[in-house]
């Protein structure tokens, strides 16, 4: 046999081989991606965690499984941190109810006219049909300065004025006598500032500010609320915006009127932290939820830039009656913060929009809540008694007529995503059975 004739044989048995393994190859790969599918579609049965389908619990008790994020995951405000590698990427693992929604029947939500500017940790006061909306970050680097005003009767904004130059622009504490609102410390600045010790007085006839004496120091959203002819000023962040503070501090306050020069020392909150609702109501003063630590300020940074710290979220509620001592109540269904302005009073209940949880114990990244809490002041007992169209957090929240009405904030990435996203002014109401 000649070299040639070899040559043409080895030649065919070489792309027989080639031929062979490359079908058996594309076989092994389509037997494998079919099984993975049938595995996939087999699992969606299973208590998911972000099921795309309801993404709501079906046991508070129960273990759920959480599954891969995207490439990228939202930092503070909305800013983007890409993963790296595959390997960063978060395994499916099981985890506690606690990081899941909880559930919950559906409400049906009306969408109203948005507000003039997106806004988060802003905060707000309604007296009587008139929704008042302060201030807020509109992205990072950019804060606002005024107040815009709902009429809720209308169903439309109706105006919008500036506040005084020296006011913090976000984290402020608020609170009001059905005419002056009193705004209290609160972060000065965009990005990761610190907090300002002056304090401002509203009053909503004249629309004319007047100042106060500043806190004894500065305050990172306290919790705030008038008691008993004081205004009362409490936990927060300390100058750092990290550390809790557990200082309470209360002023004498009359129609709009200081009438002390100093702050008064009082009982100091047995938990510190921000981002906490303060009510009183039937002669009590309740404060819910928060966190202990925040974002900080980035060492050496000209701008403040934000760097992530370790929070602990809580679902806490203490009360303050006759005695002056704090007791600690039966907490929130799940540990939630971001609720400064997102709670109304209703029927002799407490109602709460939205906030956060506690955060991913795998990528450490926020979580965000959808739901809408009851607490009953008559048995003391909390329930979840619908949700949000999606999940958000730093809700301005307003009651009237029947209608239970929430603006502004920070949402999710989507219905199979609780990390935070899109800053917005969006205003939505649901008739609210009670």
């Amino acid at each position: 046999m000649s070299k040639f004739s070899q040559h043409n044989i080895n030649k065919h048995t070489y792309k027989a081989r080639t031929v062979w393994t490359l079908s058996f190859l594309c076989f092994l790969g389509v037997a494998l991606i079919a099984d993975f599918m049938w595995a996939s579609s087999s699992s969606t049965s299973s208590p998911l965690y972000f099921s795309i389908a309801s993404n709501w619990a079906l046991e508070k008790s129960g273990i759920v499984i959480i599954s891969n994020f995207d490439s990228s995951t939202t930092d503070h405000q909305g800013e983007k941190v890409a993963v790296k590698d595959k390997k960063d990427q978060v395994p499916q693992r099981s985890l506690s109810a606690t990081f899941a929604d909880l559930p919950a029947p559906d409400l049906e939500w009306q969408q109203m006219p948005s507000a003039p500017v997106p806004r988060l940790d802003g905060a707000s006061i309604q007296i009587e049909n008139i929704f008042y909306v302060f201030s807020g970050y509109a992205s990072l680097d950019h804060v606002h300065s005024h107040v815009d005003v709902y009429d809720f009767t209308s169903n439309r904004w109706v105006d919008r004025f500036d506040t005084p130059k020296e006011m913090a622009n976000s984290h402020l504490g608020v609170a009001t006598d059905g005419r002056y609102i009193y705004v209290v410390s609160g972060q000065y600045g965009p990005q990761c500032r610190g907090p300002t010790a002056h304090s401002f007085i509203l009053d909503t006839v004249t629309r004319k500010w007047s100042s106060m004496p500043p806190l004894p120091s500065p305050r990172y959203a306290p919790a705030t609320q008038l008691w008993r002819g004081r205004l009362h000023v409490m936990g927060g962040s300390k100058e750092n915006r990290h550390t809790p503070g557990l200082e309470h501090w209360s002023i004498a306050v009359k129609d709009g009127k200081v009438l002390e020069k100093e702050w008064r020392t009082e009982i100091p909150i047995p938990r510190g932290g921000p981002h906490r609702a303060c009510i009183v109501i039937h002669d009590r003063l309740f404060v819910i939820g928060g966190q202990e630590g925040d974002f900080m300020a980035k060492p050496g940074s000209p701008i403040f830039k934000c760097s992530r710290r370790h929070e602990v979220v809580y679902g806490d509620v203490y009360m303050l009656d006759d005695e002056m001592k704090w007791k600690e109540l039966p907490p929130m269904p799940k540990p939630d913060s971001h609720i400064e302005s997102s709670w109304v009073i209703v029927n002799n209940s407490i109602i709460i929009t939205g906030g956060t949880t506690e955060k991913h114990p795998v990528t450490k990244r926020m979580m965000l809540t959808g739901e809408v809490f009851r607490f009953r002041l008559d048995t003391l007992t909390w329930s979840v008694i619908g949700k949000l169209p999606f999940r958000v957090k730093t809700t301005l929240t307003g009651f009237w007529d029947g209608w239970l009405y929430f603006t502004s904030g920070q949402r999710d990435r989507g219905p199979d995503n609780p990390q935070p996203k899109k800053v917005i002014g969006e205003l939505w109401r649901t008739k609210l059975h009670l």
